[in-house]
């Protein structure tokens, strides 16, 4: 059953902030985190990669292998915010013929095992817009989404699919980047719900990493501003570098290196071994011990 929490306004107009009333799975597993003294292992994978069948099995093992929090990619043909590995992950997706509505099927499918696993779904505005957004919130809400990252949606055009998202319960995460000074960072925190999404170098997804001591100092900076968890990610691929982007940090997000490994197992012509799945989780696990031991 869905237990996502409502919002109401307060008379306010469409620009303005809307005030959550109860939890969502993304608070309640951040402050049990907070609670035991760790950062969370939030993974990326891209749906309906390599096909739709081996991806439902990647997020159905997900959880036990140590991801506390899924974004869960929506394939697009033009990912302009990610590197080669993430777009590449995006194109076998399309390749295989996978559309939104398998995406929200794949979580409506997780919920029947997994009802405490929060999801995000990450990707862009388009292939929303064309969904369109009133019937794909909803049926968000229905499968059990718990959250968004919609990139190219800015806070300037919140009425557009942020604040409909909120008002059905569902978190709407924003992304601030290490040129995102005190003036912009109100304006991004405005209607932020979740968490904060630290990206920690100027680039697209899967570049080099950033220095673990300026993360922290932006992650304290981030966290002045704001009482939502912040998490870092872009850049993060081994359980060293985790561990490291994680002092001081709320969550730490990693998925370039899980969307290469998927490549990494596949045949040279795109299809999945059985070692795909294993080879994805094995990481996972090993990620999540790194960030249990930090």
């Amino acid at each position: 059953a869905r237990r996502q929490g409502r919002v109401r306004r307060r008379g306010l107009s469409g620009d303005q902030a809307l005030t959550k009333t109860n939890e969502t799975r993304i608070d309640r597993r951040f402050a049990a985190l907070k609670e035991q003294g760790r950062a969370a292992l939030v993974t990326f994978v891209t749906a309906g990669d390599p096909d739709l069948e081996t991806s439902k099995a990647i997020l159905a093992g997900l959880p036990g292998a140590g991801a506390d929090v899924i974004e869960l990619g929506m394939p697009f043909s033009d990912p302009m915010a990610d590197g080669p590995a993430i777009q590449a992950s995006s194109l076998r997706a399309l390749k295989a013929g996978h559309k939104m509505r398998d995406t929200l099927a794949m979580v409506r499918e997780f919920r029947k095992i997994d009802d405490d696993t929060p999801i995000v779904l990450m990707g862009y505005y388009n292939p929303i817009y064309v969904y369109p957004n009133e019937a794909f919130l909803d049926e968000a809400v229905e499968a059990g989404v718990d959250g968004l990252i919609v990139v190219d949606t800015p806070p300037e055009v919140d009425g557009e699919l942020c604040l409909p998202a909120i008002e059905r319960g569902i978190n709407f995460i924003r992304l601030v980047t290490p040129t995102t000074d005190d003036k912009r960072l109100k304006t991004v925190l405005k209607n932020t719900s979740g968490f904060l999404y630290y990206v920690s170098i100027t680039g697209i997804t899967g570049a080099a990493s950033a220095n673990p001591d300026d993360v922290q100092a932006e992650v304290a900076r981030l966290k002045r501003a704001t009482t939502l968890p912040v998490a870092v990610g872009f850049g993060v691929r081994t359980p060293e570098q985790a561990r490291a982007m994680a002092k001081g940090a709320d969550g730490v997000v990693v998925g370039s290196a899980l969307v290469r490994t998927i490549e990494d197992s596949l045949t040279q012509d795109g299809g999945a071994t059985g070692n795909t799945v294993a080879s994805v989780l094995s990481l996972v696990g090993r990620l999540s011990a790194a960030l249990r031991e930090a």
